[in-house]
């Protein structure tokens, strides 16, 4: 593929706070470009990007789904992610891939909880994006409040690049403030005509304030455009252009526009900047990588000369072809019936056939090139996150992080037929879902399924009752609780005993630390003695992560505990990896006992948007579910209450909010952290689960 050919290809997700009418601009931008000939709609159930059957009675995106479209050109590979706090992995794991994104915001609501998140999540891997500024036809509409917003809360140095002609029942369309023109749209051919015109006198004035504030914003982005300034001369519509798509390019700035989706307006305003200011493969330039046997730093350039290589980032099921990797090509070319290869699992697999997706349609495709996002069908062994490469020229990007899930629900076969089936179905649904995690309860022989919250569990079970065939019985809710240790502790341990007919010997020497929840169970060694062998180092490792699985105090999984091998001898004729994995389990069992182990609840980040009149209640109900409030903000004709409270209090909360405020109120709520409980809590806890 040529450079040219690469700079015309666009990969971009959509993302936003659930109903901010992400699907909705999706489908819109499908219409426009061509690819569809009817609009589909969320609330009627047939919009294109929403397949599941899940989504369509809901009226909601659960999984990630990608498109393709041409726009002048270009380009632009789509996906279309949920916005519902449950399926945030599937945003993730989007944005690992992308070059840029159209962060979607509603123009009541302003930047909402999701949206924070989501934007973080952009941030980590430095997406650079634009904002369209959706719902400008709603009661309430405020796009200069947005605006402010994406400044406060989301630190961000937001460039307005247009304003809205009206607002409310009275938005009509945009003002491009780079072109200084109007953009209005024939309602008769459903905003397929866009109607340009000149600047309406009443508001000229105040359109060529904003341009200037505009271009004082992004002077500093173009050495041309600050030029211009000091000398005083005009500035043209290119040079504009340039300094903002530096400025994107470089995540210093984010370009703001505005319509109204379902109205049909603005949106091939918004792709026109999809093309002008998002990167492109090329401008997005070299990934690296690194070498799966020495650990020395590969890169690979977007070329399509460069050895081939590709992230896996997502894992479907398709009912006719069975198992599909969604992948992105970061350079060279392979084509079907090539050999693949795959660092992690160190295989060779053939792929069988390649697709170009349009949402659950296929179009079948003879390469991957690099910048695609494709469809691979025959990669057996590999999952969301694995690299896959040229044999020749073996590379490993980094790896894909999950949040842990903090939800479970006991899941029973009501038939030793459907026994068979939900094992199956499980690990398909698991496979497709990192967050969607199954384990087996060692002391009661129980099936626990995990997954983000009510919401992800439920359409777990459902998909397993239709989509499997799956007969179940399924318990209630529990909170996923974890364990850790609250106190620093050195322990030792030596082994030296006969196993199996043979003598072990093996001596421990570890160190234990709590430290934030979310580190999981980290290790590291401080032996300095280069004699030691590595792999009895790496059998201590081992039998340590596998010890975490139950912790001592509760039987949970053990999180938040820095683990150090301080110390450790052998002797060659008696030592081996197995002593050492059990000299470790046994060593890190005693030490977790000793570092006065707690139970760890997950703390939840709540966000409630309520009448003035109700607040008081709403307060109280929160103290009453050992809320903590953190905040109270006026927004417009309502309070938003900014709290948190431990997740186990939060079931019903939704009823009791409705029955307080007559229907009035809105909720949010999201994993913010996991936290020590009090005495009086754990006791409950062990309580309940029979270990009190």
């Amino acid at each position: 593929m040529s450079d040219n050919a690469l700079e015309k290809i666009r990969n971009i997700g959509i993302m936003a706070h659930i109903d901010a009418g992400k699907t909705t601009t999706t489908e819109r931008m499908l219409f426009y470009s061509g690819i569809l000939h009817r609009m589909g709609e969320v609330h009627n159930g047939n919009a294109t990007m929403d397949w599941m059957i899940q989504e369509r009675e809901r009226g909601i995106t659960i999984t990630s789904a990608a498109t393709t479209c041409t726009w002048h050109e270009y380009h632009i590979n789509i996906i279309d992610t949920p916005g519902h706090v449950d399926f945030t992995i599937e945003v993730e794991r989007s944005l690992r891939v992308l070059d840029g994104a159209v962060a979607v915001f509603d123009s009541v609501g302003g930047v909402e909880p999701q949206s924070e998140t989501v934007w973080r999540q952009a941030n980590k891997y430095c997406v650079p994006r634009i904002v369209f500024v959706n719902k400008m036809d709603r009661v309430g509409a405020d796009f200069y409040n947005c605006v402010d917003e994406i400044i406060h809360k989301l630190a961000a140095k937001p460039v307005a690049v247009q304003m809205p002609i009206g607002k409310e029942d009275q938005f009509e369309g945009v003002i491009d403030l780079i072109a200084m023109k109007a953009y209005r749209y024939d309602e008769e051919t459903l905003g397929v005509n866009v109607i340009e015109s000149e600047i309406d006198s009443v508001v000229l004035e105040e359109a060529k304030e904003r341009r200037c504030a505009m271009i004082e914003q992004i002077l500093d982005y173009s050495d041309e455009l600050m030029q211009l300034a000091i000398e005083d001369k005009e500035i043209g519509v290119d040079d504009i252009k340039k300094a903002v798509r530096n400025g994107v390019l470089t995540n210093q700035i984010v370009p703001v526009l505005c319509g109204s989706a379902f109205k049909n307006k603005g949106i091939q305003q918004l792709m026109n900047a999809v093309v002008d200011f998002l990167p492109s493969p090329q401008d997005r330039g070299v990934v690296h990588g690194t070498d799966p046997v020495s650990g020395e730093e590969k890169e690979r350039r977007p070329e399509e000369k460069q050895p081939f290589s590709a992230l896996v980032f997502k894992i479907s099921s398709d009912p006719h072809i069975g198992r599909l990797a969604y992948a992105r090509v970061y350079s060279g070319k392979a084509g079907f019936k090539d050999v693949y290869y795959n660092p992690r699992t160190k295989a060779k697999e053939k792929v069988t056939r390649i697709f170009r997706m349009h949402s659950n349609k296929r179009h079948a495709e003879q390469f991957l090139r690099v910048g695609d996002i494709l469809a691979i069908v025959g990669l057996k062994d590999t999952t969301t996150g694995d690299t896959i490469c040229d044999p020749a020229f073996p590379i490993v990007f980094e790896k894909m992080i999950f949040p842990e899930p903090v939800l479970e629900r006991a899941i029973e076969p009501k038939s030793t037929v459907d026994e068979e089936k939900l094992v199956t179905a499980l690990k398909s649904l698991s496979d497709e879902d990192p967050t969607c995690r199954v384990s087996i309860n060692s002391e009661t022989g129980q099936r626990l399924l995990y997954g983000m919250g009510e919401l992800h569990l439920e359409i777990l079970i459902d998909r397993l009752i239709r989509e499997f065939n799956v007969g179940v019985h399924v318990g209630k809710p529990q909170v996923s609780y974890k364990e850790t240790v609250t106190k620093s502790i050195n322990d030792d341990y030596e082994l030296s005993q006969l196993i199996g007919g043979k003598s072990q010997y093996a001596r421990v020497s570890l160190k234990l630390e709590p430290v934030e929840a979310s580190i999981g169970i980290d290790f590291k060694h401080t032996i300095k003695d280069t004699e030691f062998p590595v792999e009895f180092i790496n059998a201590v490792k081992n039998g340590v992560v596998e010890s975490s699985s139950g912790g001592q105090l509760s039987g949970y999984p053990l999180a938040g505990i820095l683990v150090t091998l301080k110390d450790a001898s052998f002797r060659e004729e008696d030592s081996s990896e197995m002593g050492f994995k059990i000299a470790a389990t046994m060593a890190f069992k005693q030490a977790c006992l000793k570092a006065n182990p707690s139970i760890l609840e997950p703390l939840m980040k709540i966000e409630v948007v309520v009448p003035p009149e109700y607040i008081g209640s709403v307060i109280n109900e929160l103290n009453s579910r050992r809320g903590k409030v953190l905040g109270i903000a006026a927004r417009k004709d309502v309070q938003v209450i900014d709290a948190e409270a431990p997740l186990s209090e939060m079931f019903g909360y939704a009823t009791a909010l409705r029955s307080l405020t007559q229907g009035r109120a809105v909720y949010t709520m999201q994993l913010d952290r996991y936290e020590v409980t009090t005495r009086t809590v754990q006791d409950d806890i062990l309580r309940r689960i029979g270990r009190m």
